[in-house]
């Protein structure tokens, strides 16, 4: 299975400050992984973002540089209308985007998000111990 990784998974497993970094770096492990442009543009805005991450833009770029080059994820292209996303609140409109753009290409949206309904997506469950 190849999972799309949603933001929120990007900012755990990148930060080693993250509060979910040893679950989400865990869980990647022999994972097939895919990311998008979404995706990535979340994690450098959220990751230079003053009251989020507060890194700058250029260590943001590095990080997600070098997780790409490290684990070499599949692209995926944003070809799926925005209409065809069902969203029915402004907040589910990220998340119901890349749940259906995930399901499009045959993938799972990995999320650490447990309010997301979709078909496509995968919690990422804390680890048992």
């Amino acid at each position: 299975m190849r999972y799309l990784l949603d933001i929120n998974v990007l900012l755990a497993a990148n930060w080693q400050h993250h509060a979910q970094h040893a679950r989400t770096f865990a869980w990647l492990a022999g994972k097939e992984i895919a990311l998008c442009p979404i995706a990535e543009l979340g994690f450098l805005r959220i990751s230079s973002n003053k009251k989020a991450i507060n890194a700058p833009m250029e260590e943001a770029r590095n990080v997600l540089a070098t997780f790409i080059s490290q684990r070499k994820p599949v692209r995926i292209a944003e070809d799926l209308p925005a209409l065809e996303s069902l969203a029915e609140t402004s907040d589910q409109v990220t998340d119901q985007y890349l749940a259906a753009l995930a399901d499009r290409h045959g993938c799972k949206l990995a999320t650490l998000d447990e309010g997301i309904r979709h078909r496509a997506v995968e919690l990422i469950e804390p680890a048992e111990g």
